[in-house]
């Protein structure tokens, strides 16, 4: 169940994951050896160093509790503040310390003032301006003392140099990291692109590169590709010699029948157009989807002209809406046959056919709708099988065709990479084809 969550958040890109697994361990690497650096060395170092000087801070005022006016105090402290290499002077009556602004990288420094007051009593204030120079301010018998001496007393030099410099070179190994991956997948990426424009009917050139791996997939995508090619080109091949050879015994068969009596002849001559409108429907489906080279159209102005050839030849055909604009790449010779296919068939079993456009960024859907009888759900997906006529389901009165119809319009949207899906029409309530193709 945890793994199924985890699905819907990681991301899909090959090349985002691969970033995600080489940026997540450096990001955690860098949290966990800085959280260590900062408690267990930098805070324990620290503690050490601000009690060490505090010990000297309160012997410094203990000396001048002594005294009575502040020359004498600071007379009395000198030879340990020079040992202690520390300078010291009261403040005036209406001068108040002043602390000013830390450093921004400066995060030590809160845990120094917070070990200081802890340890100092009488302390006032605590500055710590820059990384060489600490102030600490104490409230004496004689006034507000200013003691100031070395910050590198109070913690380690520089102590953000580490994180700085563990952060600049995680910074620059990544980045390197990320040219280096990115030449890694581009093979991948071209591999993906050239086997999903094969899926679409278009070949586009590639050669395999990067990783053994890769190249290896990219050999068995060129082999395969070429396999296709032959088996096309062969069942091309094999169903258009078949469909012409058989046009030579049916012309004899049309000239012998022309000399035999016309009432004799006309059962015969039926005959003959069948086997005829068989071998037209062979010879289109042997063409299929590969007439034609991959072309850049508009869809609407494609549909259009198809619709006015459509109601030139005498078909109920309209455009009835468009939604979307944009181009797609396709075999505008095959898409043709493939619409007109569709609008001849719903004309056939119905009225009249309706036509609709919708053009989406990664699909585009050309519907056909008829007023006809419709295809049963069950018989759906026989009905896209060649050979195939649903002889209950259609209007007899036009005749039952070939079977090779749907079949057509089925096999030339897969060579585009989409799909041919039916149902029900919702406008005409008789069959509702739609062609998907993606963009």
């Amino acid at each position: 169940m945890s793994a199924q969550l985890l699905k819907l958040y990681m991301p899909r890109s090959l090349y985002v994951r691969a970033a995600l697994i080489l940026v997540l361990p450096v990001v955690v690497l860098l949290l966990v050896v800085g959280v260590a650096f900062l408690q267990k060395h930098l805070e324990d170092v620290t503690a050490q160093m601000t009690r060490a000087a505090s010990r000297e801070v309160m012997l410094v005022v203990e000396i001048m509790e002594k005294a009575e006016t502040q020359q004498q105090a600071l007379a009395a402290v000198r030879p340990d503040l020079q040992a202690l290499e520390m300078n010291a002077h009261f403040l005036g009556v209406n001068e108040k310390p002043v602390i000013g602004h830390r450093r921004w990288y400066d995060f030590i420094a809160p845990r120094v003032t917070a070990d200081l007051q802890a340890l100092l009593p009488d302390l006032v204030a605590v500055a710590l301006p820059s990384g060489d120079e600490a102030r600490v301010y104490m409230q004496t018998h004689l006034g507000v003392l200013q003691l100031t001496f070395d910050r590198r007393r109070l913690s380690p030099t520089a102590p953000h140099q580490l994180i700085v410099t563990m952060v600049f070179f995680a910074v620059i190994m990544t980045s390197i990291s990320f040219l280096y991956m990115r030449n890694q997948l581009r093979p991948i990426t071209r591999l993906a692109e050239a086997a999903q424009a094969f899926g679409r009917g278009r070949v586009v050139p590639y050669s395999p590169g990067g990783a053994i791996e890769v190249r290896a997939a990219g050999s068995a995508f060129l082999d395969m590709r070429a396999r296709i090619e032959r088996q096309m080109e062969q069942r091309t091949m094999m169903l258009s010699g078949v469909s012409h050879d058989l046009r030579t015994p049916l012309t004899r068969l049309k000239l012998g029948l022309s000399m035999l009596p016309e009432d004799e002849a006309a059962p015969l001559q039926q005959d003959v157009d069948e086997m005829q409108l068989l071998l037209d429907a062979f010879l289109e489906f042997s063409r299929g989807a590969s007439e034609g080279t991959p072309e850049t159209v508009e869809p609407k102005a494609f549909l259009e002209q198809i619709v006015k050839d459509a109601r030139r030849a005498g078909y109920e055909a309209d455009l009835v809406s468009v939604e979307g604009e944009g181009t797609v790449t396709l075999r505008p010779t095959a898409i043709r046959r493939a619409v007109e296919n569709l609008i001849g068939n719903a004309v056939r079993y119905g009225n009249r056919a309706d036509v609709s456009l919708s053009v989406t960024p990664k699909s585009v859907r050309i519907r056909v709708e008829d007023d006809g009888p419709g295809i049963p759900p069950e018989q759906r997906s026989e009905a896209v099988k060649p050979f195939s006529r649903l002889d209950p389901a259609r209007n007899q009165n036009q005749g039952s065709g070939v079977g090779l119809g749907l079949a057509i319009v089925s096999d030339i949207a897969r060579a585009h990479g989409g799909v041919l899906r039916l149902s029900t029409s919702d406008q005409l309530g008789g069959l509702c084809a739609d062609i998907i193709i993606g963009r």
